[in-house]
């Protein structure tokens, strides 16, 4: 059942109490307790009550998928069948002519697709200079890749892209972009770079991994001239954090060749000379697959498609005008990629920012010790990304890369990264706000210092509490 909501806010009270550990109590640096305030979405996403007791329910009846003749083993087949048309139908695609193939994250798939797309010798691979690593280092390896500019603050620049498929024409062979940038959370027009690409002769690929659990995704019928070719997407970061994700795609295209990882599960038959491959997705899916994953991504639709993603994005963009007023009304802080509250429909709950003479790294650190908030810091795996945001010059960027390769990363450059979830208020923002000025006030309690290796900063002489709370040996 879809939910009809005028408003964003009872989504607060939907999926608050849906959040598996909402209110568990962490720790900080004195000893007291309170609960834990993620914004940290962005890497990983905390699980649904829904899709832990739906796990719950499924594990008594796990068995080996495909084959099995028990009951356990049929029902286990039909559930991880069931799961593929489940993400399917979440995306759109048209499963009598696309498949969808399931790994253990985005990374994976990306990886995947680099082997199993058909590539030449002089092929032309189009990414962004803004793209997540790895839906960049991949293709390195099996074509030449080039890189589209984005803008001072962020943007992809749609003018070098068509410049770049003008430059290329007739070598283009695929399109790769984010549906949504981790780092600044800008939305991109995927539509409407995958007609241009399809116009060139290329096909498109989206990582979708920052966008499905913030923003409806639709890939299109097959011949529309928007149809997105191939979608990847990852569970941990749609309150399924069981180990899988998804790579959607073309028949075709899997169907053209046997996999990069051969074994069980792969085959139709095998014989000491010859082997005659399975049908997709199972000759992609090689060994025995991560089926309770697959529940949970399954599970994890579900009810994300109850709530609605309309009703998603709408209480995510309240969250992020919230938070852009309140950071703009400080001083001595910087938003990087979009700071004015009225584009904030023009990205997913992404904000990048800095304050002034405090490195990135102190400052997530003094969030998570003293303020019991859950930030990153850092270049999240986009390192050209961040370096153009922060307007590095080369020989800023020689400095630091030489030290960092030395095994010194103290100066690495970065920034503090909060996201949200669509279970986050305002009151989050608040005390996330709090702690801000807090830390431009000095008005912290530890005494941190350095660690060379990682960069990061730890209190002096403070042992972690971590096996009170859990260990495994």
């Amino acid at each position: 059942m879809t939910l009809n909501m005028t408003s964003s806010k009872p989504i607060i009270d939907t999926m608050r109490n849906r959040i598996y550990g909402i209110d568990r109590k962490t720790p900080l640096l004195d000893g007291t307790l309170v609960p834990y305030v993620n914004l940290d979405n962005a890497a990983s996403t905390p699980p649904l009550v829904s899709v832990v007791e739906r796990a719950m329910e499924f594990l008594p009846f796990y068995s080996s998928v495909h084959r099995g003749t028990g009951f356990k083993s049929r029902l286990s087949t039909v559930a991880y069948d069931d799961a593929h048309e489940i993400v399917a139908s979440f995306v759109g695609a048209d499963t009598n002519i696309n498949t969808v193939i399931f790994g253990k994250n985005t990374t994976e798939a990306v990886n995947k697709l680099s082997y199993r797309f058909p590539l030449k010798s002089d092929s032309i691979v189009i990414t962004t200079q803004m793209e997540h690593h790895s839906n960049d280092l991949p293709w390195r390896n099996h074509a030449k890749v080039v890189h589209v500019k984005v803008t001072k603050e962020g943007r992809l620049d749609e003018e070098d892209f068509d410049r770049l498929l003008a430059k290329h024409k007739g070598k283009v062979a695929l399109v790769t972009v984010s549906a949504a940038s981790n780092v600044t959370g800008f939305v991109q027009p995927i539509h409407r770079l995958a007609r241009k690409a399809h116009e060139a002769g290329a096909k498109i690929l989206v990582d979708a991994a920052q966008f499905v659990a913030h923003r409806k995704l639709d890939v299109y019928p097959d011949d529309h001239p928007e149809h997105l070719d191939f979608v990847v997407l990852s569970a941990h970061k749609m309150y399924a954090p069981f180990g899988t994700g998804a790579l959607v795609g073309p028949k075709e295209i899997f169907l053209a060749e046997g996999p990069e990882y051969s074994g069980g599960g792969t085959v139709n038959i095998v014989t000491e000379d010859e082997v005659y491959w399975g049908d997709t997705p199972d000759r992609d899916e090689a060994g025995s697959p991560n089926v309770v994953g697959a529940v949970a991504l399954a599970a994890a639709i579900e009810a994300l498609t109850e709530i609605g993603m309309d009703n998603v994005a709408a209480h995510e963009e309240e969250l992020i005008v919230y938070a852009l007023e309140k950071m703009n009304a400080m001083s001595g802080v910087t938003v990087y990629g979009e700071s004015n509250p009225l584009k904030a429909n023009e990205k997913v709950g992404v904000i990048p920012f800095n304050l002034d003479n405090v490195p990135h790294f102190l400052t997530a650190a003094i969030l998570g010790y003293e303020g019991g908030i859950g930030v990153r810091s850092g270049c999240f795996c986009a390192h050209p990304y961040v370096v153009h945001l922060l307007d590095i010059d080369d020989s800023q960027q020689e400095s630091w890369r030489d030290r960092m390769l030395s095994g010194d990363k103290t100066d690495m450059p970065g920034m503090v990264r909060a996201s949200f979830g669509c279970y986050n208020t305002t009151d989050d923002i608040d005390k996330l706000i709090d702690m801000l000025v807090r830390i431009q006030g000095k008005d912290y309690k530890g005494d941190y210092e350095q660690e060379t290796r990682s960069g990061e900063f730890v209190p002096k002489n403070y042992v972690e509490p971590h096996n009170e709370y859990f260990k495994l040996k």
